[in-house]
């Protein structure tokens, strides 16, 4: 049913094109993507994405096909779930519209849920292999891999703004939320090569462990600097799970893309948490350096080596590999480029 969905919103956009090709634009994407770990796991993936824009709205979707195999493990889980099944991720439509310094715009559908630094731009295609601990909810934090459905408001200036959602859990991996109304507030500000922002969320805990009770809640800051080819960016979040645990962590990434690099982007990445639940605290730690590396114009490798001091269950050291293959065809619709 929810891949049927997006079969019908692409034919409703292949006849809008038809009437008004003009102002239509479609692009799509397709990523082969193959990986394994040192830390006995195997993975694949294969991605599809579709984008453009359609009578002044832009569109986007996507839809995966991933499986991995091996020792339990958070290997390959910065971007999209590994669940063996085909998962439909993103189904959005948005708008915005801008007037002086005012700014005002409307998301509906099936989209990120928008806290923290949370874009599978952000987080799945820059060279990190695994999601940073206090996005994963494995270690009872927040995840990449949380999905609404409903409705997204964003108002403010160019500067200023703050972006309200309303909807209904619709994760697709293993420690997926339950049902019912769950809501997002975000504020952020930018500044000259600074973006600085707040975010709140109160949801459930994943229906995976019915023993955990009550609202999660989690409160956060996040911020990026970017300036000559030098992005350090990082992230705090600090709450509940459930009752009777709390939560709080931070990671700090640098990624560095100098001319002089050629097609290597150089990662680094520290990050901790602490999961308050009396005996069955945990405080993992976590250290990793990589690269990802741009082999051919649709070809890029990316390796990472991560560190998780073995005095902190569950302790290892390991080296991620990940190459990935990318066929793009843009302008489907016959209008603009988007």
């Amino acid at each position: 049913m929810r891949v049927s969905l997006a079969v019908v919103i692409m034919i409703a956009g292949t006849a809008l094109s038809n009437r008004d090709a003009s102002a239509q634009s479609l692009t799509t994407e397709a990523d082969v993507t193959i990986g394994a770990s040192t830390q006995h796991v195997i993975a694949g993936s294969t991605q599809v994405r579709a984008f453009g824009e359609i009578s002044g709205w832009r569109f986007y979707t996507d839809a995966s096909l991933s499986g991995r195999r091996g020792s339990e493990s958070d290997a390959f889980g910065a971007a999209y779930p590994y669940e063996g099944k085909v998962n439909l991720q993103e189904l959005k439509i948005e708008k915005m519209a801008v007037k002086g310094e005012r700014l005002f715009g409307l998301r509906l559908g099936r989209y990120r849920t928008p806290f923290g630094i949370y874009s599978g731009s952000d987080q799945g295609y820059v060279g990190f292999l695994r999601a940073p601990l206090v996005r994963n909810s494995y270690y009872w934090a927040l995840s990449n891999n949380y999905m609404e459905t409903g409705a997204s408001i964003f108002a403010g200036t160019k500067w200023l703004s703050v972006e309200a959602s309303a909807g209904v859990a619709a994760d697709e991996d293993e420690f997926s939320r339950p049902g019912g109304l769950n809501g997002v507030l975000r504020v952020q500000a930018v500044g000259g090569p600074w973006i600085a922002g707040g975010s709140y969320i109160e949801t459930r805990p994943s229906r995976a462990r019915p023993w955990a009770t009550g609202r999660t809640e989690f409160a956060g800051a996040d911020v990026r600097w970017m300036k000559g080819g030098v992005q350090l960016r990082g992230e705090y979040i600090d709450g509940r799970p459930f009752i009777g645990a709390k939560v709080r962590g931070v990671y700090g990434d640098v990624l560095v893309h100098r001319p002089a690099m050629g097609p290597v982007t150089a990662l680094a990445r520290v990050e901790r948490l602490d999961y308050l639940a009396g005996p069955f605290s945990e405080f993992p730690r976590r250290y990793s350096l990589g690269a990802r590396v741009r082999l051919k114009p649709r070809f890029a490798a990316q390796v990472n080596y991560v560190h998780q001091p073995k005095d902190v269950e569950p302790g290892h050291t390991s080296w991620d590999i990940g190459l990935t293959y990318t066929v793009r065809a843009g302008n489907l619709m016959g209008g603009q480029p988007n």
